[in-house]
C-alpha cells in the first residue's frame, strides 16, 4: 500500500528555481552566488542537495520537456533508478513533458547519493545526502513551538511590554530567551527568496525545501494540488517508527499553513476542507488537535460550514474515540485520563489575546466568548500526549503574531507573543519533571517591523513629530500591576513607535484601536488607506494590489533545551530544524513500529 497516497496519479514533477541543478551538472556552491532564472529542460524532484533521514519515504520524480517518456534513463550511484529502489517506475506524457516518477521510495543507508539522468539532449544530475545521526542523549519527547512571524523585533516588543526595562537592562527576558542553545534561521524556499508560512513551516516537518503554498510536496507542472510529489514529514515518522503521540495546537484555524504543515501534503494551502478530512488519515492523524476552524469541520447543512459536501469531521473524529470541545469550558471538564482531543473555538482563527482576554467586546468576539487561551490548550495538549510511554511530538503555534503584524498592529501581535512565551513556560514547566524532553522555540519567517523610539502627544505634537527618537525617547509607560506578564494598558501615554518596511498606503496615528481595525481598504484593484484611521497618510512600499503588510527575508532567531539542542548553533537553514528534531529523539526511518 502506497505510503502517502489516498489520490494516486503518475504525473510530471517539476522543481522551479534552482535551475542550475536541474538545467547543469551540479555547481559549485563557492561560485553560485545566486539562483538566476533558466529555460528549465531537465527537472529532477527532490531538488539537488536535498538531505534526507535515512529511510524517509518520499515520491521520486524526472520532468523532460520535449523529451521522450521511453527514453528517459536515470540511475542512481551509477544503478539503474528502479532496480536500485526495487520498484517498477512510472513513465508517461503531460503534453509536452515526459515524465519518470517511482512512488514511496527511500535511502535505507546515510551516505552520498548522485541522480544521474541521461535522455535525447544529454545527461543531468543531482546529489543528495542521507543522515542516520543520533544525539548521545536521546529525547523522549520534542515540543516545536513556533511563534509566527515573530521576528526579532517581534520578540523585543514583547520583552519591553512583559518584563519592562530600568535604566537600560531589561528587568527580565522572555522563557525562550533563557534558553541555553540559540541558531540563526535562514527562511527561504527554492522558489523565491521570500517565504510564506506554508512553506517554511513544511521546511520544519519534512527537512525538505518547498515552495510558497506548497507543504509536504514538491511542485509538479499539473494543475492539480494533491498529486504532487510527496516527503514523509515529522507526524508520519513518529508514527510510524516509534508509535509516539503527535499533537498540534494553533490559535489559528487548525488547518492553516502552519499546523496543517506538520502532517499535510499540498501544493495549495488553500485547500482547508480537504486538510480538513485528511486529519482522519490514520498516518497522519495526530491525537490532540486544538485550535480554530470548525467551519471546515462542519457539514455544509450546519450555519457557518465552509465544506462542499455532508461531511461531518468532527463526527469521524468522535467515532474514533476522541473527546471533542467547542468552549474553554468544554475542554476543562475533559476528564484528565483522555488521550485523544479534538477542540475546535472558533469559526475560523481565535481572537487575539487583547480582544478574548481583556476587552471582551461581543461584536468582535462574534459570540465566541469562552475560547481558552494558547497556554491552557498547550497544557492540556502537553497531559493528553505525555500518557504515550512511546513519547510525543507536539508543535504548538502562536499563529496570531503574524496575523496581527499584517495589519500593523503591532499592540495585538505584542500580546500574543507573550501569551505565547507563557506556552513556552509550560513546555518548560513540564521538562523540569520530564527531562528527557527537547524544547525547540522558533519563529517560521520575519516581518519589518522595527522600534524607532517611543511615540506620545503630552507636549502637543501629534503624528511623525511626537516620534521621539534618540534621547528624547526615554521609556515607555507601559505597567503590569497585577504582574501577570501582560500590561494593564495596551495604550499608555507613552508608548513605542514601531514603524513598518512592507506596508500598503495607510493612516498612521501610533495609538491601539480598541476595535481590529484594516490597514487599508481595496479600492477596485488597489488598495486604498482606510479612512476609518484618522492620522498621517504613509504612502506604501508595496504593490498597490496588496492590502497588507507582507512577510520579510530577515533571518529569524531559534532558542532550544533539553536533549539534542546542542545541535543548534551559528546560521543554520530552516530545514535543519527537522533534523535537530529527529536526531534528538533518534528516529530510524527504516523501522515499523507496526
Amino acid at each position: 500500500m502506497n505510503l502517502f497516497t489516498d489520490k494516486k496519479k503518475v504525473v510530471a514533477a517539476v522543481a522551479l528555481g534552482l535551475s542550475c541543478a536541474l538545467t547543469a551538472c551540479i555547481p559549485n556552491p563557492a561560485l553560485a552566488r545566486y539562483s538566476a532564472p533558466q529555460e528549465e529542460t531537465v527537472r529532477v524532484l527532490p531538488i539537488n542537495r536535498a538531505k534526507f533521514l535515512q529511510g524517509q519515504k518520499f515520491d521520486f520524480a524526472v520532468e523532460v520537456k520535449n523529451g521522450s517518456a521511453s527514453g528517459i534513463q536515470v540511475t542512481v550511484n551509477g544503478k539503474d533508478a528502479a532496480a536500485f529502489f526495487g520498484k517498477k517506475a512510472s513513465t508517461s506524457m503531460e503534453g509536452p513533458i515526459a515524465v519518470y516518477r517511482i512512488d514511496d521510495v527511500s535511502f535505507p543507508k546515510s551516505g552520498k547519493y548522485t541522480v544521474s539522468v541521461t535522455d535525447a539532449d544529454g545527461r543531468r544530475s543531482v546529489e543528495y545526502s542521507v543522515t542516520d545521526e543520533k544525539s548521545k542523549k536521546r529525547a523522549k519527547n520534542v515540543i516545536l513551538l513556533i511563534g509566527d512571524g515573530m521576528s526579532v523585533q517581534a520578540r523585543e516588543i514583547a520583552r519591553i511590554l512583559s518584563k519592562g526595562i530600568t535604566e537600560g537592562k531589561y528587568n527580565d527576558l522572555l522563557n525562550m530567551e533563557k534558553m541555553p542553545h540559540m541558531a540563526l534561521i535562514t527562511t527561504s524556499g527554492y522558489d523565491s527568496l521570500v517565504t510564506d508560512s506554508a512553506n517554511s513551516a513544511s521546511a520544519y516537518a519534512t527537512g525538505h525545501k518547498s515552495v510558497v503554498n506548497a507543504m509536504g510536496v514538491y511542485e509538479n507542472c499539473t494543475k492539480d494540488p494533491l498529486d504532487d510529489p510527496k516527503v514523509e514529514n515529522i507526524i508520519e515518522l513518529a508514527k510510524r517508527t516509534r508509535g509516539m503521540a503527535t499533537g498540534i495546537v494553533s490559535t489559528s484555524n487548525i488547518t492553516d499553513a502552519t499546523p496543517a504543515a506538520m502532517l499535510a501534503h499540498t501544493r495549495r494551502r488553500a485547500e482547508l476542507n480537504y486538510i480538513a478530512q485528511d486529519m482522519l488519515t490514520e498516518r497522519h492523524r495526530p491525537d490532540v488537535i486544538l485550535g480554530g476552524g470548525s467551519a471546515n469541520f462542519l457539514p455544509k447543512s450546519v450555519n457557518g460550514s465552509k465544506r462542499k459536501d455532508d461531511v461531518n469531521v468532527i463526527k469521524g473524529f468522535e467515532d474514533l474515540g476522541y473527546r471533542f470541545s467547542s468552549t474553554k469550558s468544554e475542554l476543562d471538564k475533559i476528564p484528565a485520563e483522555a488521550d485523544k482531543l479534538l477542540g475546535l473555538y472558533h469559526l475560523n482563527h481565535m481572537n487575539v489575546y487583547v480582544d478574548r482576554a481583556m476587552l471582551k467586546n461581543p461584536k468582535v468576539l462574534g459570540g465566541f466568548d469562552d475560547q481558552p487561551g494558547l497556554v491552557e490548550m498547550t497544557d492540556k495538549a502537553i497531559r493528553a500526549l505525555s500518557k504515550n510511554k512511546n513519547g510525543f511530538f507536539l508543535m504548538v503555534e502562536g499563529a496570531c503574531i503574524d496575523k496581527q503584524l499584517h495589519v500593523l498592529d503591532w499592540q495585538r501581535a505584542a500580546y500574543d507573543n507573550i501569551e505565547f512565551d507563557q506556552a513556552v513556560g509550560v513546555a518548560q514547566k513540564f521538562a523540569e519533571k520530564n527531562p528527557d524532553t527537547m524544547i525547540v522555540v522558533v519563529a517560521d519567517h520575519a516581518h519589518g517591523a522595527s522600534i524607532t523610539g517611543t511615540y506620545h502627544e503630552l507636549d502637543g505634537k501629534k503624528g511623525r513629530e511626537a516620534v521621539r527618537t534618540y534621547a528624547d525617547a526615554k521609556w515607555t509607560t507601559f505597567e503590569d500591576l497585577d504582574g501577570d506578564g501582560y500590561p494593564d494598558d495596551p495604550n499608555p501615554s507613552v508608548t513605542l513607535a514601531v514603524q513598518f518596511a512592507n506596508h500598503p498606503d495607510t493612516n498612521v496615528d501610533y495609538r491601539f484601536k480598541q476595535v481590529p481595525t484594516d490597514p487599508a481598504i481595496m479600492s477596485g484593484d488597489k488598495a486604498v488607506a482606510n479612512p476609518n484611521i484618522k492620522g498621517e497618510l504613509a504612502p506604501g512600499n508595496i504593490p498597490a494590489a496588496d492590502s497588507q503588510e507582507v512577510h520579510s527575508a530577515d533571518d529569524i532567531l531559534l532558542n532550544a533545551q533539553g536533549p539534542g539542542s546542542e545541535y543548534f548553533r551559528g546560521v543554520m537553514d530552516n530545514t535543519e530544524v527537522f533534523f535537530g528534531i529527529v536526531r534528538a529523539l533518534g528516529l530510524d526511518g527504516n523501522k515499523n513500529v507496526k
